[in-house]
Protein backbone atom coordinates (compact mmCIF):
# COMPACT_ATOMS: atom_id res chain seq x y z
CA UNK A 1 0.00 0.00 0.00
CA UNK A 2 1.08 3.46 -0.84
CA UNK A 3 -0.80 5.46 1.33
CA UNK A 4 -4.54 4.72 0.56
CA UNK A 5 -3.81 2.78 -2.60
CA UNK A 6 -2.32 -0.42 -3.98
CA UNK A 7 0.14 -0.81 -6.14
CA UNK A 8 0.77 -3.87 -7.78
CA UNK A 9 4.12 -4.21 -9.18
CA UNK A 10 6.40 -6.46 -10.83
CA UNK A 11 10.36 -7.15 -9.67
CA UNK A 12 11.53 -8.83 -12.64
CA UNK A 13 10.85 -12.07 -14.65
CA UNK A 14 11.87 -15.60 -12.93
CA UNK A 15 14.60 -16.85 -13.43
CA UNK A 16 16.58 -13.55 -14.41
CA UNK A 17 15.45 -12.28 -10.86
CA UNK A 18 16.30 -14.74 -8.35
CA UNK A 19 14.91 -14.81 -5.04
CA UNK A 20 16.71 -13.03 -2.63
CA UNK A 21 17.53 -9.83 -5.53
CA UNK A 22 13.48 -10.27 -5.29
CA UNK A 23 13.69 -9.89 -1.65
CA UNK A 24 16.17 -6.92 -2.21
CA UNK A 25 13.99 -5.36 -4.78
CA UNK A 26 11.07 -5.20 -2.39
CA UNK A 27 12.63 -4.28 0.78
CA UNK A 28 13.82 -0.95 -1.42
CA UNK A 29 10.43 -0.34 -2.04
CA UNK A 30 9.45 -0.85 1.13
CA UNK A 31 11.91 2.15 1.71
CA UNK A 32 10.55 4.34 -0.59
CA UNK A 33 6.89 4.04 0.64
CA UNK A 34 8.50 4.26 4.33
CA UNK A 35 9.57 7.49 3.03
CA UNK A 36 6.77 9.19 1.02
CA UNK A 37 7.83 7.95 -2.10
CA UNK A 38 5.65 5.89 -4.61
CA UNK A 39 7.93 3.34 -6.26
CA UNK A 40 5.42 2.86 -9.21
CA UNK A 41 5.71 7.05 -10.24
CA UNK A 42 9.66 6.89 -9.29
CA UNK A 43 10.09 3.94 -11.76
CA UNK A 44 8.54 6.05 -14.30
CA UNK A 45 10.04 9.19 -14.01
CA UNK A 46 13.46 7.00 -14.23
CA UNK A 47 12.13 5.73 -17.25
CA UNK A 48 10.85 9.04 -18.97
CA UNK A 49 14.18 10.82 -18.00
CA UNK A 50 15.96 8.01 -19.66
CA UNK A 51 13.90 7.83 -22.96
CA UNK A 52 13.83 11.48 -22.69
CA UNK A 53 17.60 11.79 -22.57
CA UNK A 54 18.04 9.02 -25.41
CA UNK A 55 15.45 11.16 -27.67
CA UNK A 56 18.15 14.21 -27.07
CA UNK A 57 21.37 12.52 -27.87
CA UNK A 58 22.23 12.87 -31.72
CA UNK A 59 25.77 12.92 -33.34
CA UNK A 60 26.80 15.49 -34.99
CA UNK A 61 26.03 13.92 -38.51
CA UNK A 62 22.50 13.31 -37.99
CA UNK A 63 22.48 17.40 -36.84
CA UNK A 64 24.23 17.90 -40.10
CA UNK A 65 21.45 16.76 -41.93
CA UNK A 66 18.46 17.84 -40.00
CA UNK A 67 19.87 21.27 -40.32
CA UNK A 68 20.60 21.67 -44.06
CA UNK A 69 16.79 20.35 -44.15
CA UNK A 70 15.73 22.98 -42.34
CA UNK A 71 17.57 26.05 -43.81
CA UNK A 72 17.60 25.15 -47.47
CA UNK A 73 14.51 26.97 -48.09
CA UNK A 74 16.62 30.38 -47.12
CA UNK A 75 19.49 29.24 -49.87
CA UNK A 76 19.23 30.40 -53.75
CA UNK A 77 19.97 26.97 -55.16
CA UNK A 78 20.91 23.06 -54.50
CA UNK A 79 24.62 24.47 -55.12
CA UNK A 80 24.79 25.96 -52.11
CA UNK A 81 23.10 23.46 -49.82
CA UNK A 82 25.70 21.20 -51.41
CA UNK A 83 28.89 22.92 -50.59
CA UNK A 84 28.19 23.18 -46.67
CA UNK A 85 27.18 19.29 -46.58
CA UNK A 86 30.65 19.05 -48.57
CA UNK A 87 32.66 21.52 -46.38
CA UNK A 88 31.47 19.55 -43.31
CA UNK A 89 31.08 16.00 -45.07
CA UNK A 90 35.27 16.42 -46.03
CA UNK A 91 36.62 18.93 -42.58
CA UNK A 92 34.09 18.41 -39.99
CA UNK A 93 32.97 14.86 -40.41
CA UNK A 94 35.99 12.84 -40.00
CA UNK A 95 36.67 14.32 -36.84
CA UNK A 96 33.01 14.92 -35.07
CA UNK A 97 30.47 13.00 -37.42
CA UNK A 98 29.74 10.13 -34.63
CA UNK A 99 29.87 12.61 -31.68
CA UNK A 100 26.93 13.13 -29.68
CA UNK A 101 26.94 17.33 -30.06
CA UNK A 102 26.50 17.13 -26.35
CA UNK A 103 29.92 16.13 -25.74
CA UNK A 104 31.56 18.02 -28.59
CA UNK A 105 34.21 20.81 -27.05
CA UNK A 106 36.83 23.01 -27.99
CA UNK A 107 39.67 20.42 -28.40
CA UNK A 108 37.00 18.53 -31.08
CA UNK A 109 36.62 21.67 -32.68
CA UNK A 110 40.47 22.40 -33.11
CA UNK A 111 40.68 19.05 -34.61
CA UNK A 112 38.88 19.84 -37.50
CA UNK A 113 40.18 23.17 -38.46
CA UNK A 114 43.50 23.37 -37.45
CA UNK A 115 44.54 20.67 -40.08
CA UNK A 116 43.57 23.54 -42.72
CA UNK A 117 43.43 26.79 -40.78
CA UNK A 118 46.87 27.79 -42.67
CA UNK A 119 46.73 26.34 -45.87
CA UNK A 120 42.95 26.85 -46.65
CA UNK A 121 42.05 29.75 -44.35
CA UNK A 122 39.26 30.93 -46.13
CA UNK A 123 37.68 26.81 -46.47
CA UNK A 124 38.47 26.89 -43.12
CA UNK A 125 36.77 30.12 -41.80
CA UNK A 126 33.57 29.14 -43.96
CA UNK A 127 33.72 25.56 -41.84
CA UNK A 128 34.16 27.03 -38.83
CA UNK A 129 31.08 29.55 -39.10
CA UNK A 130 29.35 26.31 -40.46
CA UNK A 131 30.12 24.10 -37.84
CA UNK A 132 29.36 27.41 -35.48
CA UNK A 133 25.72 27.32 -37.16
CA UNK A 134 24.93 23.76 -36.77
CA UNK A 135 25.81 23.44 -33.45
CA UNK A 136 23.89 26.55 -32.49
CA UNK A 137 20.75 24.80 -34.18
CA UNK A 138 21.31 21.61 -31.63
CA UNK A 139 21.36 23.91 -28.82
CA UNK A 140 18.12 25.44 -29.56
CA UNK A 141 16.72 21.97 -30.07
CA UNK A 142 17.84 20.73 -26.58
CA UNK A 143 20.27 18.58 -28.24
CA UNK A 144 23.43 20.16 -26.22
CA UNK A 145 23.91 22.93 -23.69
CA UNK A 146 26.23 25.48 -22.74
CA UNK A 147 29.02 27.42 -24.59
CA UNK A 148 29.23 27.18 -28.77
CA UNK A 149 32.98 26.18 -29.25
CA UNK A 150 33.32 27.05 -32.39
CA UNK A 151 32.24 30.60 -32.15
CA UNK A 152 34.87 33.18 -32.81
CA UNK A 153 34.94 36.23 -30.84
CA UNK A 154 36.17 35.86 -27.50
CA UNK A 155 37.45 31.93 -27.72
CA UNK A 156 38.70 31.09 -30.95
CA UNK A 157 40.28 34.37 -31.77
CA UNK A 158 42.29 33.67 -28.44
CA UNK A 159 43.87 30.51 -29.92
CA UNK A 160 44.01 30.99 -33.72
CA UNK A 161 45.30 33.30 -36.30
CA UNK A 162 43.16 35.59 -37.37
CA UNK A 163 42.05 35.19 -40.91
CA UNK A 164 43.18 38.80 -42.25
CA UNK A 165 46.66 38.19 -40.94
CA UNK A 166 47.26 34.94 -42.85
CA UNK A 167 44.67 34.96 -46.21
CA UNK A 168 46.53 36.49 -49.26
CA UNK A 169 43.73 38.15 -50.88
CA UNK A 170 43.19 37.53 -54.48
CA UNK A 171 41.32 40.21 -56.68
CA UNK A 172 39.52 39.23 -59.88
CA UNK A 173 42.14 39.95 -63.18
CA UNK A 174 40.07 43.10 -64.48
CA UNK A 175 41.32 44.50 -68.00
CA UNK A 176 43.08 48.03 -66.97
CA UNK A 177 41.08 50.62 -67.58
CA UNK A 178 42.81 52.48 -70.49
CA UNK A 179 43.00 49.06 -72.06
CA UNK A 180 39.09 48.52 -72.16
CA UNK A 181 38.16 50.86 -75.19
CA UNK A 182 40.39 48.29 -77.78
CA UNK A 183 39.71 44.97 -75.64
CA UNK A 184 35.81 46.30 -76.17
CA UNK A 185 36.12 47.10 -80.22
CA UNK A 186 37.72 43.45 -80.42
CA UNK A 187 35.20 42.07 -78.60
CA UNK A 188 32.59 43.19 -80.39
CA UNK A 189 34.03 41.82 -83.74
CA UNK A 190 33.08 38.37 -82.53
CA UNK A 191 30.32 36.20 -83.34
CA UNK A 192 28.23 33.88 -81.15
CA UNK A 193 25.70 34.19 -77.90
CA UNK A 194 28.60 34.49 -75.86
CA UNK A 195 30.45 37.06 -76.58
CA UNK A 196 27.39 38.74 -76.93
CA UNK A 197 26.64 37.83 -73.48
CA UNK A 198 29.72 39.09 -72.27
CA UNK A 199 29.24 42.78 -73.79
CA UNK A 200 26.25 43.10 -72.28
CA UNK A 201 27.44 41.92 -69.13
CA UNK A 202 30.29 45.15 -69.37
CA UNK A 203 27.81 47.30 -70.50
CA UNK A 204 25.53 46.68 -67.23
CA UNK A 205 28.25 46.13 -64.88
CA UNK A 206 26.45 43.11 -64.05
CA UNK A 207 27.48 39.84 -62.60
CA UNK A 208 27.91 36.78 -64.89
CA UNK A 209 25.68 34.57 -63.04
CA UNK A 210 22.68 37.65 -63.72
CA UNK A 211 23.24 37.81 -67.30
CA UNK A 212 23.73 34.25 -68.31
CA UNK A 213 20.33 33.98 -66.23
CA UNK A 214 18.17 36.87 -67.72
CA UNK A 215 15.06 36.17 -69.61
CA UNK A 216 13.17 38.24 -72.02
CA UNK A 217 10.62 38.80 -69.41
CA UNK A 218 12.78 40.86 -66.84
CA UNK A 219 13.70 43.24 -69.68
CA UNK A 220 11.48 46.12 -70.85
CA UNK A 221 13.09 47.71 -74.11
CA UNK A 222 10.08 50.49 -73.99
CA UNK A 223 11.14 51.56 -70.70
CA UNK A 224 14.99 50.83 -70.82
CA UNK A 225 15.31 49.08 -67.66
CA UNK A 226 16.16 45.34 -66.86
CA UNK A 227 14.53 44.17 -63.72
CA UNK A 228 16.70 41.02 -61.76
CA UNK A 229 14.47 39.37 -59.50
CA UNK A 230 15.18 38.70 -55.78
CA UNK A 231 16.03 35.15 -56.52
CA UNK A 232 18.56 35.34 -58.70
CA UNK A 233 20.57 38.02 -56.65
CA UNK A 234 23.37 37.64 -54.58
CA UNK A 235 22.05 40.19 -52.00
CA UNK A 236 18.22 38.51 -51.95
CA UNK A 237 16.61 41.71 -53.02
CA UNK A 238 15.41 42.86 -56.82
CA UNK A 239 17.90 44.81 -58.79
CA UNK A 240 16.59 47.42 -61.34
CA UNK A 241 19.44 47.82 -64.23
CA UNK A 242 19.08 51.34 -66.45
CA UNK A 243 20.13 50.53 -70.09
CA UNK A 244 22.41 52.31 -71.74
CA UNK A 245 21.39 53.35 -74.89
CA UNK A 246 23.72 50.84 -76.09
CA UNK A 247 22.35 48.10 -74.30
CA UNK A 248 18.87 48.75 -75.97
CA UNK A 249 20.79 48.18 -78.89
CA UNK A 250 22.61 45.34 -78.36
CA UNK A 251 19.47 43.45 -77.41
CA UNK A 252 17.45 44.35 -80.26
CA UNK A 253 20.01 42.78 -82.31
CA UNK A 254 19.84 39.62 -80.50
CA UNK A 255 17.83 37.37 -81.75
CA UNK A 256 14.84 35.65 -79.82
CA UNK A 257 14.17 31.62 -79.67
CA UNK A 258 10.67 30.58 -79.16
CA UNK A 259 12.30 27.68 -76.90
CA UNK A 260 13.49 29.57 -75.04
CA UNK A 261 13.10 32.30 -72.41
CA UNK A 262 16.69 33.14 -71.74
CA UNK A 263 18.19 36.57 -73.89
CA UNK A 264 21.76 34.41 -73.89
CA UNK A 265 20.33 30.13 -74.20
CA UNK A 266 23.41 28.17 -74.59
CA UNK A 267 22.81 24.34 -76.08
CA UNK A 268 19.51 22.37 -75.08
CA UNK A 269 18.04 25.99 -74.64
CA UNK A 270 19.68 25.93 -71.29
CA UNK A 271 21.55 29.10 -69.47
CA UNK A 272 25.39 29.24 -71.14
CA UNK A 273 27.60 27.34 -68.34
CA UNK A 274 29.80 30.15 -66.44
CA UNK A 275 32.75 29.17 -68.55
CA UNK A 276 31.35 30.28 -71.68
CA UNK A 277 32.14 33.96 -70.89
CA UNK A 278 35.91 32.83 -69.82
CA UNK A 279 36.19 30.95 -72.72
CA UNK A 280 35.22 33.75 -74.98
CA UNK A 281 38.05 35.94 -73.01
CA UNK A 282 40.44 32.86 -72.94
CA UNK A 283 40.18 32.92 -76.81
CA UNK A 284 40.82 36.77 -77.05
CA UNK A 285 44.43 36.04 -75.33
CA UNK A 286 43.26 38.05 -72.22
CA UNK A 287 44.41 37.71 -68.88
CA UNK A 288 41.69 38.74 -66.98
CA UNK A 289 38.14 37.11 -65.87
CA UNK A 290 34.73 38.35 -66.85
CA UNK A 291 33.53 39.25 -63.33
CA UNK A 292 36.74 41.73 -63.13
CA UNK A 293 35.01 44.21 -65.26
CA UNK A 294 33.00 45.09 -62.52
CA UNK A 295 36.22 46.29 -61.12
CA UNK A 296 37.06 47.79 -64.05
CA UNK A 297 33.55 49.60 -64.06
CA UNK A 298 34.27 50.62 -60.07
CA UNK A 299 37.67 51.93 -61.13
CA UNK A 300 36.47 54.38 -64.02
CA UNK A 301 33.41 55.55 -61.58
CA UNK A 302 36.28 56.67 -58.82
CA UNK A 303 39.25 57.65 -60.65
CA UNK A 304 38.03 59.12 -63.81
CA UNK A 305 34.58 60.79 -63.18
CA UNK A 306 32.48 62.96 -60.83
CA UNK A 307 29.53 60.21 -60.46
CA UNK A 308 29.15 59.66 -56.14
CA UNK A 309 30.57 56.66 -54.49
CA UNK A 310 27.01 55.54 -53.40
CA UNK A 311 25.83 55.22 -57.15
CA UNK A 312 28.02 52.98 -58.05
CA UNK A 313 27.48 50.67 -55.44
CA UNK A 314 24.01 50.86 -56.55
CA UNK A 315 25.20 50.03 -60.22
CA UNK A 316 26.76 47.22 -58.38
CA UNK A 317 24.03 45.91 -56.22
CA UNK A 318 26.17 46.01 -53.34
CA UNK A 319 24.88 46.34 -49.80
CA UNK A 320 25.77 49.77 -48.79
CA UNK A 321 28.55 49.63 -45.93
CA UNK A 322 26.85 52.46 -43.97
CA UNK A 323 24.18 50.82 -42.35
CA UNK A 324 22.18 54.45 -41.38
CA UNK A 325 22.31 54.84 -44.85
CA UNK A 326 21.18 51.61 -46.27
CA UNK A 327 18.24 51.62 -43.75
CA UNK A 328 17.18 55.88 -44.84
CA UNK A 329 17.79 54.93 -48.81
CA UNK A 330 13.92 54.39 -50.68
CA UNK A 331 15.11 54.92 -54.41
CA UNK A 332 17.26 53.29 -56.38
CA UNK A 333 18.94 56.59 -58.74
CA UNK A 334 17.84 54.96 -61.53
CA UNK A 335 17.48 57.84 -63.99
CA UNK A 336 20.78 59.32 -62.24
CA UNK A 337 22.46 55.75 -62.99
CA UNK A 338 21.32 55.68 -66.43
CA UNK A 339 23.46 59.08 -67.11
CA UNK A 340 26.22 56.91 -65.61
CA UNK A 341 25.78 53.87 -67.43
CA UNK A 342 25.55 56.05 -70.94
CA UNK A 343 28.82 57.34 -69.77
CA UNK A 344 30.28 54.11 -69.41
CA UNK A 345 29.00 52.66 -72.65
CA UNK A 346 30.82 55.92 -74.38
CA UNK A 347 34.04 55.35 -72.77
CA UNK A 348 34.39 51.92 -73.36
CA UNK A 349 33.78 52.78 -77.05
CA UNK A 350 29.80 51.23 -77.58
CA UNK A 351 27.89 54.86 -77.51
CA UNK A 352 27.77 57.96 -79.12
Amino acid sequence: MVGEQRRDIGLGPFPEVGLAEARDKAREMHRLVRSGVDPLTSRQAKRSAFLARQAAEKDFDWCVAEFLKSKSDEWKNAKHKQQWENTLKVYASPYVGKLLVQDIELQHVLKCLEPIWKSKNETASRLRGRIESVLDWATVRKYRTGDNPARWKGHLDKVLAAPMKIQKVQHHKAVPIDEMAAFFAALRSRDGLAAKALEFAILTAARSGEVRGATWSEIDLEAGVWTVPAERMKAGRQHRVPLSAATSDLLKGIPRFATSPLVFPGTKNQALSDMSLTAVMRRMNVDAVPHGFRSTFRDWVGDRTDYPRDLAELALAHILENKTEEAYRRGDALERRRDMMNAWAKFVGAGA
